[in-house]
């Protein structure tokens, strides 16, 4: 079984909508307006490209990072060279950029389901904070990571539903706190 693990830029009052100045969000590129920059505080961005073996997208997140993340080759060697997973029921093959490795289009949350059964290293979500809403709701989430911004937003897109749904356990497995506010927090989910 891959553990699922959903990676999130957060603001304290939990929106993940345009952290790195995604057009379309008055709010966009928060995380760099105001904060210090603390390279220690992104080192588990780093642990991430090194210890994932595929990515997980929805279409939103997809269409918004292909036609950048290809050319970061000094940023994201790694993840531009690993699988991805696009969890879409609109997107078409032919819809998919050429240069940025093997991507496969998921049509579902069973889809999801039936990839996590498959043999491999941990897959982690970027963006998509609609499928991450999704997999939380269906339970497929295994671990979560965190950089929690000192800011509050209001409006924007959340990471977590308002579903009313039983009480999901976490477990704390890491946590650090850094000098410009930044909160670092890794959860497992307790089954």
């Amino acid at each position: 079984m891959r553990t699922l693990i959903s990676t999130a830029f957060v603001s304290l009052d939990g929106v993940v909508e345009g952290p790195g100045g995604e057009p379309g969000y008055r709010n966009s590129g928060w995380t760099f307006q105001g904060i210090e920059f603390d390279p220690a505080a992104y080192e588990l961005k780093s642990r991430e490209q090194d210890e994932a073996a595929a990515m997980l997208l929805g279409r939103v997140s997809y269409q918004a990072f292909s036609p950048v993340w290809p050319g970061m080759t000094e940023e994201f060697p790694r993840y531009n060279a690993m699988p991805k997973y696009v969890v879409s029921t609109t997107l078409k093959e032919e819809d998919l950029v050429s240069n940025w490795g093997e991507t496969t289009i998921l049509r579902s949350l069973d889809d999801v389901a039936a990839l996590k059964r498959t043999e491999g290293g941990p897959i982690t979500i970027h963006g998509s904070a609609d499928l991450n809403r999704n997999l939380s709701d269906a339970g497929l989430i295994d671990r979560y990571h965190l950089l929690v911004f000192p800011v509050l937003l209001g409006a924007g897109k959340r990471l977590f539903s308002g579903t009313d749904k039983d009480k999901q356990r976490l477990t704390l497995v890491e946590s650090e706190s850094y000098a410009n506010g930044i909160q670092k927090l890794v959860y497992d989910v307790t089954r």
